[in-house]
């Protein structure tokens, strides 16, 4: 949702913003009810501290990109409209039901729903599907690995050619039938994903930013300007086809939202205090937060936990981090307090992988706080290599967590300066092998999906580290954990399960993988024309646009 994430970024998980015309008070409250078309006069303006990695389903892997795009794009599966533990039930999306699962495990048979359109009028058919997952190897998509386990795909990555195999369609019947090289147990999940949501057959395998894919869900994207703003108009075929196709899927209650990257968040809550505009999708800024919280708590703001983990990745790869000691040194000395601090109370302090809401999460305290015992550690390891460079981005409280840590390492006898990089390129360079000094940094990861696999495949398999787009940042490569993590993936989730999770993680921990220092909770702050009680924070889509209705 992530996700890899920026500033919340979630979350990503990855994991919003929304600018909007007149939507203070005048026309903007002027409409009632919910769903359906509405006057055409219902306006929402809201802000996004970061504009996402890329308005286009393919591309974007972050917590901001599948808030704005959640229900824009849909895939054959998607979350129920609910928060937490309910919010991560998977349900149909333009399938007509959950997925059939043969005995062995292996193929997954769909049926799409009848009559669904794009939003340019384009009849949308069970091919799309294949078309949609050979463009994610050809745009060299970011979540295209969680693919690559469907029968032929591998070899499409390597050529390009002769289509997956794996997957057959039939676009009168409407059916969809998927074959995987083993049994998975995050597979249903992952069709799930916005990765897959449908897009036409021959859209270009290119980044779609600047010219929206048509959308198959209640709103569609126009009037992008990169980098800076878009817009939401109502999809016109939702009313004509989709929203009788799929009845039980919201149809929202604006007519117009317009979305704007403001990468000040202080502005940000000016904006929603002043009624300029109805929502900010980022986290309220620590120096505001106690402000904000004790003021607008149960009016006008709200949080929720996340199943997230934010961590401090070390490169296991170089020295000093190469080294058990030293890495395990960096995890005594972080305090959990001092970073709660930083996070102005929106982290909750933990020192694992998994976090408290995942399946198989088991606490965890491997290293009381305790910096004279890290400054042993660092002596007895004598590193030959001391000098450290730390990254993080600019947005706050990263920036202040970055800072942290180079304080940290510092104070334990190690010679950190710090990098500060723009939060639109942080996890492009971060995830990159050319870049050099990569030895330790921030990290944010929040859910795609309900599943332990989901927190330690991405971040600490070994296939997960790349050339480019790693996101196992800490470079962290062990064969036995691979091979437990692949065994696990196969098994449907159960108890026993659950506690192989456990033990996983408490190996990653014995062996100071990363330095985790907690879970974030995210913020909901909306203007006072907002019905606060009516927004669906989704622990995996984060907003639902949906949802947003005035009082």
């Amino acid at each position: 949702m992530k996700k890899l994430c920026g500033v919340v970024a979630m979350m990503s998980l990855a994991l919003i913003s929304i600018l909007g015309i007149a939507a203070c008070g005048g026309s903007g409250g002027s409409g009632t009810g919910s769903g359906g078309e509405g006057d055409g006069d219902r306006t929402m303006r809201a802000t996004y501290g970061t504009f996402p990695e890329a308005l286009d389903p393919a591309l974007d892997y972050s917590q901001e990109g599948w808030t704005a795009m959640g229900e824009i794009y849909l895939p054959l599966l998607t979350y129920k409209h609910a928060e937490g533990t309910e919010g991560s039930e998977v349900v149909p999306g333009l399938a007509e039901d959950l997925p059939e699962i043969s005995d062995d495990g292996k193929t997954y048979s769909l049926t799409l729903r009848p009559g669904l359109k794009y939003s340019d009028g384009t009849p949308v058919k069970a091919s799309d599907f294949t078309a949609t997952v050979e463009r994610l190897f050809k745009i060299n998509s970011p979540g295209s690995f969680f693919y690559s386990k469907i029968v032929g795909a591998a070899e499409f990555e390597e050529t390009e050619k002769g289509g997956i195999s794996g997957i057959e369609t039939d676009d009168e019947t409407g059916e969809i039938s998927i074959e995987l090289e083993a049994p998975s147990s995050t597979f249903t999940n992952e069709l799930a994903m916005l990765f897959v949501a449908l897009v036409p057959a021959g859209t270009p395998a290119e980044d779609q930013t600047a010219t929206p894919i048509p959308a198959t869900g209640p709103y569609m994207i126009d009037n992008v300007k990169s980098g800076r703003s878009w817009e939401y108009d109502r999809n016109p075929e939702w009313a004509k086809a989709n929203s009788e196709a799929m009845p039980d899927y919201p149809s929202g209650y604006m007519d117009h939202i317009e979305a704007t990257e403001i990468t000040n968040p202080e502005t940000q809550v000016d904006e929603i205090e002043q009624g300029k505009a109805q929502w900010m999708q980022n986290l309220v800024p620590s120096d505001r937060y106690a402000e904000v919280k004790n003021e607008f708590e149960g009016t006008q703001f709200k949080s929720a936990p996340t199943n997230s983990t934010y961590f401090f990745w070390l490169n296991n790869k170089k020295a000093p981090f190469s080294d058990l000691k030293v890495r395990q040194a960096v995890n005594y000395a972080v305090s959990g307090e001092a970073l709660e601090r930083i996070y102005a109370g929106q982290l909750t302090a933990g020192q694992q992988i998994l976090p408290p809401g995942m399946p198989g999460y088991e606490e965890i305290d491997l290293y009381p706080y305790d910096l004279e015992k890290a400054k042993e550690l660092v002596e007895e390891a004598d590193p030959k290599d001391r000098k450290v460079t730390v990254w993080t981005n600019n947005e706050s409280p990263t920036q202040e967590a970055g800072e942290y840590l180079e304080g940290v390492l510092n104070e334990i006898g190690l010679q950190a300066s710090l990098k500060v990089v723009n939060a639109k390129n942080y996890f492009d360079l971060v995830g990159n092998e050319s870049t050099p000094d990569l030895d330790a940094g921030y990290v944010a990861w929040f859910q795609d999906y309900p599943n332990p696999n989901n927190f330690l495949q991405p971040l600490f398999s070994t296939e997960a580290i790349a050339a480019t787009g790693a996101t196992n940042l800490s470079r962290y490569s062990n064969p036995e954990v691979d091979e437990k993590i692949a065994k696990l993936a196969e098994e449907p989730l159960g108890s026993e399960q659950e506690a192989e999770y456990a033990e996983l993680d408490l190996q990653l921990m014995e062996e100071a993988a990363a330095a985790p220092y907690g879970s974030l909770s995210i913020s909901t702050f909306v203007s006072e024309e907002i019905d606060l009680d009516k927004v669906i924070f989704n622990p995996t889509l984060g907003q639902f646009l949906t949802s947003f209705e005035y009082k």
